[in-house]
């Protein structure tokens, strides 16, 4: 259906999409923090943190939580509220509301219910992270947190491993050094790459290097602290990426396998199973034990 908003068409409330900081407090912007002093009700991840946030700018509006746990059971008088006239924030603990966030379901609510949302620039740490990556930023696609299964992540990373475009994703700091193995193993060694930590922050630091490097690294410094973003070259020739590691495909993982073949050659589970087992010179079982039990770790 075809919608047209504008601040003359909508009477009713206004959501507004407020960014905070992702460290450093001086990157709040002036529009934002009078923004949040002037709505009647700020929407938040976590109220402790972003209290502390509010207190730094003397913002006294009334927070409420709104996070992946209950966004479904407040949504409806969130709904309500704006159709009432209230006008409502919507922050993340730091960043860009909507983005790996909860803040999305509510957008797609006030969308169908004709109510305006109102999106201020600011801060992202993906975006930030990229543009001193020193990787191309012609062209590029945000990812976000990859699946904790080590199935599902292995088979999203295989779905990846021929895209072109400068890819962006957030970790964990401790699962950082499991993600760039599994990166060099889905997608070889010599893939460029960055992992930002702490950006904006006093211990700001960029990590630059092939995934071998960085696998090393991380082997070495297995301590790692602070939020994490990093950011990987596309694939240059995805053709030749295919055919090598079809020709060294028996040296991966059985369920790794069993997940490329899935992804590449568009089979069924069953029938990448019989594959790998017939390639491996392996009993069916063995591989079907793999991939669904070892694979699920």
């Amino acid at each position: 259906m075809f919608q047209q908003q504008s601040f003359q068409t909508i009477a009713s409330g206004k959501l507004y999409l407020v960014p905070t900081p992702i460290g450093n407090l001086d990157d709040m912007t002036f529009r934002a923090v009078e923004t949040l002093k002037s709505v009647d009700l700020i929407l938040a991840e976590d109220t402790r943190h972003t209290q502390k946030l509010l207190n730094h700018f003397d913002i006294q509006t009334p927070t409420l939580s709104f996070h992946e746990h209950n966004s479904k059971s407040r949504l409806d008088d969130v709904i309500h509220r704006l159709q009432a006239g209230e006008t409502i924030a919507q922050v993340s603990d730091a960043g860009m509301p909507a983005i790996s966030d909860p803040g999305a379901d509510l957008v797609s609510a006030c969308v169908e219910n004709q109510l305006a949302v109102v999106p201020l620039p600011g801060a992202n740490a993906a975006l930030t992270g990229l543009i001193a990556s020193g990787l191309s930023t012609e062209q590029f696609k945000f990812i976000g947190f990859l699946p904790r299964k080590k199935n599902a992540k292995n088979e999203m990373l295989a779905s990846l491993k021929n895209e072109t475009a400068t890819m962006l994703f957030y970790e964990s700091p401790f699962r950082i050094k499991n993600t760039v193995a599994d990166l060099v193993t889905a997608w070889g060694e010599e893939r460029q790459a960055v992992v930002v930590r702490e950006l904006t922050k006093t211990h700001e630091e960029f990590l630059r290097g092939q995934l071998s490097e960085l696998q090393t690294y991380f082997e070495e410094h297995s301590d790692v602290k602070g939020e994490i973003c990093f950011i990987v070259a596309g694939n240059p020739t995805p053709n030749e990426v295919d055919e090598g590691i079809e020709a060294t495909i028996r040296e991966k993982p059985l369920s790794w396998q069993v997940e490329w073949w899935m992804s590449t050659k568009d089979l069924s589970s069953k029938q990448a199973i019989k594959k790998v087992a017939k390639e491996n010179q392996l009993n069916k079982r063995e591989v079907y034990t793999a991939y669904h039990i070892e694979g699920s770790d």
